[in-house]
């Protein structure tokens, strides 16, 4: 049955994009490092532990900022929590540049994580909870569209600076402060999530929101669905998790979330330079590969946003696992033969993940939990998102320093059994509301 066919696409899609902007923010500070790692080696005497700890310090922050962020959305809301990550930002952006020792250093990077961990997982939440079910992969796909816009900005700031003295990685982290204070400003005029309202019995506000977003019929609609799916729903708490109506739900959610990481793309985002480095790169051709790698990330992730809501999550999944754990042997081979056609290879790797992995996964988190434990699920997901992250990006440059290329092979082993999960484990959610998403979860 063809269902919320009536609302108002512009509006939609301007407040998904507002919230959206917290996505940048994990963007810069995901891809700040790769650019500011050579200088912080030389001010700070990092070796090849402290290069992966400076790095994953920020998913340890944004492990912390996730279980915050779970508990003072359901609190106060989805809108404050998102203005709240973006003050976080701000003054961590601040901190790091300005940082005179490595631990002042690392401890402001820890806070960009926390304030990048709470927008990590309420920016998806949020446009998830006010989409209409047509469109709604597309626009939690737009979340995975502002970090690629992020990375690649970031990517050609760092280039632009790399000339301007021992310093110019201060510059890098300072710029941080210019989008948060843009989403900061944004967030302030976003709507509250009308299902955060209904929950709390705010009911003539959510049909307000509601009535912006699509028309009358689509008002009765959202408002019917959404009560249904509050019904026996009580005070949300972690341990209802483990119920077994839910649990299958809940698992599958945090085994896309850890396959995401550990499929070992983002060393690549994370440490192009010392990648380029082992074939002999100049820095000016590190720093340059970098922009490259973000390019081909921002024309796959809109490629993503086209196909998320026609082709399925289902299949771009398959794509995706399936294509880099052939393209990671390739790069083995072409990095011991010291072939130029690596290059080619990274940016084939990153093209891949950006239109399958890293979008579909952000999506089905958002969507696959059913509604009274949407907020704790999505909490555990994420922290078992960034807990993953912090190991591969924490073990990366140790292994490179003893397997060197063949620590690629790890990674195409990981994406080998990332595709068999999803083949066997998840169900496609394209097109269906929340409501029916959370049905087809819960049936056994």
């Amino acid at each position: 049955m063809e269902k919320q066919t009536g609302f108002k696409n512009k509006y939609v899609l301007g407040i998904s994009f507002i919230s959206a902007l917290g996505g940048y923010l994990f963007g810069f500070d995901f891809a700040v490092i790769s650019g500011a790692l050579p200088f912080l080696q030389k001010q700070f005497a990092f070796n090849s532990h402290w290069e992966g700890f400076a790095t994953g310090v920020l998913a340890l922050g944004a492990i912390a900022g996730c279980i915050v962020a779970g508990w003072f959305a359901n609190k106060y809301g989805r809108r404050p929590g998102l203005m709240l990550a973006a003050a976080l930002f701000a003054v961590s952006s601040v901190a790091m540049a300005l940082a005179p020792t490595r631990d002042f250093f690392l401890v402001a990077r820890f806070t960009a994580g926390a304030g990048v961990g709470m927008a990590s997982m309420l920016s998806p939440m949020y446009i998830s909870e006010i989409a209409p079910a047509a469109i709604r992969g597309r626009l939690v796909a737009m979340n995975q569209l502002t970090v690629v816009l992020g990375i690649l900005i970031t990517n050609l700031v760092n280039y632009t600076l790399r000339n301007t003295g021992i310093d110019a990685w201060r510059y890098m982290f300072g710029f941080g402060v210019i989008p948060s204070g843009l989403f900061f400003a944004g967030a302030w005029f976003l709507p509250e999530s009308p299902r955060w309202l209904l929950r709390n019995n705010l009911e003539a506000r959510a049909e307000n929101v509601l009535s912006k977003i699509g028309d009358s019929v689509f008002v009765r609609e959202s408002i019917a669905m959404i009560k249904g799916s509050f019904s026996g729903a009580s005070n949300v708490n972690y341990a209802a998790l483990l119920k077994r109506a839910v649990l299958p739900a809940v698992l599958t959610g945090i085994g896309l979330a850890i396959f995401q990481q550990l499929c070992g793309i983002n060393t690549v985002f994370n440490y192009a330079p010392k990648i380029f480095q082992s074939i002999g790169a100049s820095k000016d051709d590190q720093l340059l590969q970098t922009v490259f790698i973000g390019s081909v990330n921002l024309v796959f992730t809109v490629l993503a946003m086209l196909l998320v809501d026609k082709l399925g999550r289902k299949p771009l999944m398959l794509i995706g696992a399936g294509g880099l754990s052939i393209l990671y042997v390739l790069i083995v081979r072409a990095l011991l033969a010291n072939a130029g056609v690596v290059s080619y290879l990274l940016l084939a790797a990153i093209g891949t993940y950006a239109m399958t992995l890293a979008p579909v996964i952000w999506v089905l988190i958002a969507e696959i939990f059913p509604s009274k434990i949407r907020s704790a699920a999505i909490t555990v997901a994420v922290v078992s998102l960034w807990l993953a992250y912090f190991i591969l990006v924490f073990t990366f440059p140790i292994l490179f320093e003893h397997l060197k290329e063949n620590t690629f092979y790890i990674y195409a082993v990981v994406c080998a059994c990332g595709f068999l999960f999803v083949l066997f484990r998840i169900k496609e959610t394209k097109g269906k509301t929340l409501e029916e998403v959370e049905q087809a979860m819960t049936m056994h």
